[in-house]
C-alpha cells in the first residue's frame, strides 16, 4: 500500500469540533497557539458562536491547527509514512507543516496572517463571490467563462474539485448571471455558495501582496515527504511562489489526485475535521481505498492499517 495524506480547507469548520483533540494535544491546541492567534481556539471551536467560526480569519487557523493535531496523532501510531500529501487550498499549509516544510507555530501565525488578508481583500473590492457548477464536463464551463470575460464580465474558474463539480469564483453580478442563466447556456446546475468572496481569482490580488510579505518572516525547509501543490498538481518546488500563486489561481484537486495515482498511490487518508477531501479522492480515483481520520480514535484506527505503505516515494 502507498498512500497519501489529505487536508481539507475552508469549509469544513463546525462548533465543536475538536473537542477530544485539546485534551490530547494540549501542547499544540492549547498556550501557544492562544498566544500567537491573540483569541482562544478551544473556546471558539467549542463554544462558536457558528457566525465567528465561520469567518475566513477564525476558520482558516482552526482547521489548520486541528488537522494538523490529527496528524501529530496519527504520526505517533502509523507504521510507515506516507508517500505523498496535499490539502484543499487551506490544507496545502497543514501539509507543508506535516511535512516539514515550516515549523507549525509559524505556519498558523501565517494562515492567520492569510485568512486576514483574505476577508480583507473581499471587504476592499467590488462585492464578489462562488458558485459550485455540477454535472458539466470543465471544458463546456471554461468557455463559457471565456466568453463572459470577452464581454467584460470577471468570472473564473477557481476549484477542480472532481469530475463534474466546478467552482467558479466573480463579482457578484457576474455569479448570479451564471446561476440565472445556466439552464439555459447548457449547465446543469449551478449552485450560489455562501462565501466571504471570490477566493482563488483575481479578486485576491491584494491579500497575494499582504501574503508575500508575511511569508518573508517563515523559515521554509524542504519537506520530507513530496506535498504537491494546488496551482500545479505537482510537488511543490518553490513554496513562497506556490502559495502566493494559490490565492488568486484555481485549486487544480483532480489533476493532484490523478498525478498521485500516476505515482503509484492507492489509497488516500483524509485528517482533519468533515470529511470532503475524502469524498473527493473517491470520486476522482475510483477504485481506490479512502480512510478518514477525524478524531483522535478514529486516526489511531487508520494508522494501524498503514503498515507497508509510504516508503520509497519521489512523487
Amino acid at each position: 500500500m502507498r498512500y497519501a495524506v489529505l487536508f481539507p480547507g475552508q469549509g469544513s469548520q463546525f462548533v465543536g469540533m475538536g473537542a477530544d483533540l485539546f485534551a490530547a494535544r494540549p501542547g499544540l491546541l492549547g498556550p501557544a497557539a492562544d498566544e500567537v492567534l491573540g483569541w482562544s481556539l478551544e473556546e471558539l471551536c467549542r463554544d462558536g458562536p457558528e457566525e465567528l467560526l465561520t469567518r475566513t480569519d477564525k476558520a482558516q487557523p482552526a482547521l489548520y491547527a486541528l488537522s494538523y493535531a490529527l496528524w501529530e496523532s496519527f504520526q505517533a501510531v502509523a507504521d510507515a509514512p506516507p508517500a505523498a500529501m496535499a490539502g484543499h487550498s487551506l490544507g496545502e499549509y497543514t501539509a507543508l507543516a506535516a511535512a516539514g516544510a515550516m515549523d507549525y507555530l509559524d505556519g498558523l501565525a501565517l494562515v492567520a496572517a492569510r485568512g486576514e488578508a483574505m476577508a480583507a481583500a473581499a471587504e476592499a473590492s467590488d462585492p464578489s463571490t462562488m458558485a459550485a457548477v455540477v454535472g458539466s464536463p470543465d471544458a463546456v464551463v471554461e468557455e463559457i467563462l471565456a466568453q463572459r470575460r470577452e464581454s467584460g464580465g470577471r468570472i473564473w474558474a477557481a476549484n477542480y474539485n472532481a469530475p463534474g463539480q466546478l467552482v467558479i469564483a466573480g463579482a457578484r453580478a457576474d455569479v448570479e448571471w451564471l446561476v440565472a442563466a445556466g439552464k439555459e447556456l447548457g449547465l446543469r446546475r449551478v449552485i450560489p455558495l455562501t462565501v466571504g468572496g471570490a477566493f482563488h481569482s483575481p479578486f485576491m490580488a491584494p491579500a497575494a501582496e499582504s501574503l508575500s510579505r508575511a511569508i518573508a518572516d517563515v523559515e521554509f525547509r524542504d519537506p520530507v515527504v513530496p506535498v504537491y501543490a494546488n496551482v500545479t498538481a505537482a510537488p511543490v518546488t518553490d513554496i513562497p511562489r506556490s502559495l502566493v500563486s494559490q490565492l488568486t489561481g484555481p485549486v487544480r484537486f483532480v489533476e493532484t489526485l490523478e498525478a498521485m495515482a500516476a505515482a503509484d498511490i492507492d489509497t488516500f487518508i483524509h485528517l482533519g475535521p468533515g470529511d470532503v477531501t475524502a469524498g473527493l479522492a473517491r470520486k476522482i480515483v475510483k477504485g481506490s481505498t479512502v480512510m478518514v481520520g477525524d478524531s483522535v480514535a478514529t486516526v489511531e484506527e487508520v494508522a494501524a492499517m498503514t503498515s507497508g505503505g509510504g516508503t520509497d516515494a519521489d512523487g
